[in-house]
């Protein structure tokens, strides 16, 4: 399908309604705008309770051929109710050094686990890949309960395995929605999940680009481009629809191609809590609020188990 083809026939995004958001965004107003990111789903939805999935981020893409050194990062937690597998070393080291997978909350254990396994399948074959420096991935959540029987760990291996290697073939072009990790959630009290968008920094030939997992937020509180739309809503609404109060969760995953280094990436993982709080979003108590910040630009020298450097 040419590039033509897909904007035709894609749902409208928010720029496509003529809501007047700040800044110019890269090609795709995608993650994938920041060179090399890839992104892979896969989307489960069985009958008429399951509706979950696995979302993956290649920071430095899927060619597993060739050295992937890694990636500059580092993370913040608005409100810490949530789980985000590999940042303690992450913390300690500066490094990003997988990809990242994004699902819901009672499957981040398979997720992290398969991500292992589908780099030892691979290392097989492939003298290129370091099991040591994908020991400890990256795997996050958000809670589908509401939408999604959680209890029944629908996701398996295979799924994982799938949005892993859909990363390869889904092209620049980042479904948002009902996908992938994001297939269960919802947020100001509507259907959710999935986002991608990415900004041109003014002057500087650099890109920011963001994916989030979208599962928090109360209606009344729902701000879009500083007008107070969840107020407005609630005013000629005649229905009695239940309200979420708050609770709930959102990961975001932040891409740029600065030259940032780790201490760097944690001012700017902070600064994402800015973005949800023009939103409407709170850090309520109940809410897992992890933010994870990378650059693609540095290529880092790293000291590998048997103290050799490359």
């Amino acid at each position: 399908m040419g590039e033509a083809e897909k904007i035709g026939t894609r749902k409208p995004r928010a720029r496509d309604l003529c809501i007047p958001f700040d800044g110019t965004p890269g090609k795709y107003n995608a993650i994938t705008d920041v060179g090399g990111v890839e992104v892979g789903f896969s989307t489960i939805i069985q009958g008429d309770s399951v509706r979950t999935g696995v979302t993956s981020i290649f920071p430095r893409g899927t060619d597993l051929t060739i050295y992937q050194p890694p990636c500059f990062a580092n993370w913040f937690s608005l409100n810490g109710n949530g789980e985000m597998t590999g940042i303690h070393w992450l913390t300690e080291s500066g490094f990003l050094t997988s990809p990242i997978l994004i699902t819901s909350t009672n499957n981040v254990g398979i997720c992290r686990d398969s991500m292992i396994k589908w780099f030892l399948i691979k290392s097989d074959s492939n003298s290129m890949i370091n099991m040591v420096d994908v020991g400890l991935p990256i795997a996050a959540e958000t809670w589908d309960g509401y939408l999604n029987d959680a209890y029944g760990f629908h996701v398996k291996e295979e799924h994982v395995f799938e949005a892993l290697e859909n990363a390869k073939v889904s092209g620049p072009f980042v479904q948002e929605g009902n996908v992938g990790g994001g297939t269960g959630m919802r947020s100001f009290d509507f259907k959710a999940g999935t986002g991608t968008s990415s900004r041109i920094v003014e002057d500087l030939n650099y890109t920011v680009g963001v994916l989030v997992q979208a599962n928090f937020g109360s209606k009344k509180l729902l701000t879009i481009a500083g007008v107070p739309v969840g107020k407005e809503l609630l005013q000629i609404e005649t229905n009695n629809t239940v309200q979420n109060k708050g609770a709930g969760s959102i990961i975001v995953i932040l891409a740029t191609d600065a030259p940032l280094l780790p201490h760097q990436l944690k001012r700017v993982a902070t600064r994402i809590s800015l973005g949800i709080g023009r939103l409407g979003g709170t850090g309520d108590d109940p809410s897992g609020d992890i933010f994870l910040a990378f650059s693609t630009a540095n290529i880092s020298r790293v000291q590998h188990w048997n103290n050799k450097w490359c």
